[in-house]
């Protein structure tokens, strides 16, 4: 799939999430979390495509149910009493919405760190900052590339290991236990070799080095150049409004909150402008690509 946002400048691409993630991690807002998930549930199925529904329904439907269903039995704060448990506590209202509301936020959050792995690879790292904090970009670009693989490398252990019947599922329950800590140790040696290899293949290539250019050479273009203006804009108005108080909304001791004025609704808006736009210039491109391609 054809993905033009992931190809303009690194620090154009991570502006727009540093500006995404922020703004939904900080706000409670039911529009502006609503808003975020649905944008970010996009711009996953763009980029992962199958990925990232079944991420969706296997991890996140899941933790959002149990959020959602936990924090009412913890949390008594509210007004308004639907009911009470049988150990006395009250059931409210407020803390039912708050359970959901903090779901959909960890979930849109979850969802728009999976499209910055895709989209923030470890090159674009290394460029970034390789010359102002060579060990911390080295540190992160194999932070990012670390789940892929330690997945992949799991696999791969475990088809072995379930060829010689020492697989987490042969035996009972004290063989499974053995054999499951058989896997991790083989994992954890994996993993601290690859990292000692990994960091020896970079101190051999010269890496930190005074005047080390780059793997991959990236040119701040004028598209860069418009598309950055535009998330500037829309990113620093929509900040302004979060933190000037335009987005707040309160759920205890009762819901309350001004979320359908005027100026709400404009907030919402540059919301979801910003945060459509990666899916937008893809979808732009492809039309493009595509209108090119049938002149020919």
């Amino acid at each position: 799939m054809k993905d033009s946002f992931s190809r303009l400048n690194p620090f154009v691409n991570l502006i727009f999430f540093a500006f995404v993630i922020v703004l939904t991690m900080f706000t409670l807002n039911p529009i502006c979390i609503g808003i975020s998930l649905v944008c970010a549930l996009l711009n996953a199925l763009y980029l992962n495509g199958k990925k990232a529904v079944r991420i969706s329904l296997l991890y996140l439907l899941p933790m959002a149910v149990m959020i959602s269903l936990i924090n009412p039995l913890f949390n008594h704060q509210g007004v308004t009493i639907l009911t009470y448990f049988s150990w006395g506590n009250p059931l409210t209202l407020e803390s039912i919405l708050y359970g959901i509301a903090t779901a959909v936020l960890l979930s849109s959050t979850v969802l728009w760190f999976s499209c910055f792995n895709t989209v923030m690879t470890s090159d674009k790292f290394v460029y970034l900052f390789g010359k102002a904090a060579p060990s911390l970009s080295l540190v992160l670009s194999m932070t990012l590339r670390f789940v892929p693989k330690f997945t992949a490398q799991m696999k791969k252990v475990r088809q072995s290991q379930k060829c010689i019947g020492r697989d987490v599922s042969d035996g009972g329950l004290i063989s499974r236990i053995k054999h499951g800590i058989k896997i991790i140790s083989i994992m954890i040696t994996w993993s601290l070799e690859n990292a000692i290899e990994t960091a020896d293949s970079m101190k051999s290539r010269g890496h930190g080095l005074k005047g080390r250019t780059a793997y991959s050479v990236f040119k701040f273009t004028q598209r860069d150049f418009a598309v950055l203006a535009f998330e500037l804009v829309l990113g620093l108005a929509a900040v302004i409004l979060l933190f000037g108080g335009i987005s707040e909304f309160w759920y205890y001791p009762s819901i309350s909150g001004n979320i359908f004025e005027a100026i709400s609704v404009v907030n919402y808006l540059i919301y979801a402008a910003l945060m459509l736009m990666p899916l937008v210039i893809n979808v732009w491109e492809g039309e493009k690509w595509k209108r090119l391609r049938s002149k020919i």
